[in-house]
């Protein structure tokens, strides 16, 4: 079987590097969400379950299906607009809305509107916007090491020798080491992990107007402008092409099935995706799909057993998940820069949109990575422009 052949231990660590980073980067982000709409803690559990369930199975089947790393996560900027947008809406209410942006998302994916779009972005540009938006995350390499130095430059150093003599597993490398010098300062929260599954609590939605233009619309807006785009963005920036249209309409369809026990938006993953798509998961970017499988397993896992993995996740201290993250992107931040700046005539524009990216910058809900792209086509299409158009006559 092939995926036996492609299998490798770096892969499996580069799966679960992934989950963990997106897992503590921006869980309590969707707990917040649920508790906006005043879940209960099963309700809660639900939410969780719905969403591993459906990041993991989506990114099994994508990953065998195309023999590429897909990787799929929930939209942590629809939920932190669920945050402050879900006031006085009833979660029947927030259900209904979930439906109509999954609707909206599998009705731009399978009409192909969506990648029509896509395809009009330069590389060097998604290149440039790749790089911003992990630029933060090669930062707090360095970041952490001023509250947790010894940890995080004996993960440094791990990681540069084992780059030098087993590149393959460097990021496990300096995870272990971490793990183990964590265990040391008693840094490792284990104490506070109880074993429990999740259970799924249905239910059954109701549509308002309002519910509509103060959840729905914007939810759908914020997930395929801030999720969506660099998710394809860094796909193509890593090197692999795939028919996205599919991809965004099934993420469609597994939100809609799975919306009434709290999945509220699926879609493609960007910087957890580059985690999988780096040479750290495998040195043959053919083989780097077993990483995007192995996060979907993951992922599984935490839809099973929902509050109990975050409570895993939690135990780490947060300056090993930021030196771990960085490591395991920084051949991934290169290559965008290298790719953003190849072609002279494209550099300027693509600086731009590296700088925006990377600038954290938020307008009316959308994040930056989506700015960056924006600023990067209008600075494209300005120094680009015929410049006789300007001449005067």
């Amino acid at each position: 079987m092939t995926l036996l052949k492609d299998f490798s231990a770096s892969a499996v660590i580069a799966g679960f590097v992934t989950v963990l980073v997106g897992f503590t980067s921006s869980a309590v982000i969707v707990f917040q969400a649920a508790q906006a709409l005043n879940a209960s803690p099963t309700e809660i559990g639900s939410w969780m379950c719905a969403l591993g369930l459906g990041m993991g199975l989506t990114s099994i089947i994508f990953s065998l299906r195309y023999r590429v790393p897909v990787v799929t996560a929930w939209s942590t900027p629809g939920a932190a607009m669920l945050i402050t947008s879900a006031a006085g809406v009833s979660m029947e209410e927030a259900i209904g809305a979930f439906l109509i942006s999954a609707a909206l998302i599998t009705l731009c994916g399978f009409t192909g509107w969506f990648e029509r779009i896509i395809n009009r972005i330069p590389m060097s540009i998604a290149s440039g916007m790749l790089a911003g938006v992990l630029l933060r995350f090669g930062l707090d390499v360095f970041v952490a090491m001023k509250t947790q130095f010894v940890m995080t430059f004996a993960m440094f150093c791990a990681y540069l020798i084992a780059r030098r003599v087993l590149p393959r597993y460097a990021v496990v490398s300096a995870l272990i080491l971490g793990m183990v010098i964590a265990g040391i300062q008693g840094l490792l929260r284990i104490d506070t992990v109880r074993l429990q599954l999740a259970e799924p609590v249905l239910t059954l939605p109701e549509f308002s107007v309002g519910a509509l233009v103060g959840v729905a619309l914007p939810l759908f807006v914020v997930t395929m402008a801030s999720q969506n785009v660099p998710g394809v963005a860094v796909m193509r920036a890593s090197g692999y092409s795939v028919p996205i249209s599919p991809l965004i309409g099934w993420t469609g369809v597994a939100t809609l099935v799975l919306a009434p026990f709290g999945a509220f938006a699926l879609n493609l993953a960007a910087i957890t995706a580059a985690i999988c798509m780096g040479r750290e998961a495998h040195e043959d970017p053919a083989k780097r799909y077993v990483a995007a499988i192995a996060a979907g397993v993951f992922y599984l896992v935490i839809g099973l057993f929902g509050a109990t993995v975050g409570a895993v996740f939690a135990a780490f201290p947060q300056e090993l998940v930021l030196a771990i993250a960085g490591l395991a992107l920084l051949g991934t931040i290169g290559n965008g820069l290298a790719a953003a700046l190849t072609h002279e005539k494209e550099r300027e524009p693509a600086l731009v949109t590296f700088l925006v990216t990377a600038s954290g910058v938020t307008l009316f809900g959308i994040g930056s990575a989506f700015w960056g792209l924006v600023a990067g086509a209008l600075s494209l299409a300005v120094l680009q422009y015929d410049r006789r158009f300007f001449r005067l006559s």
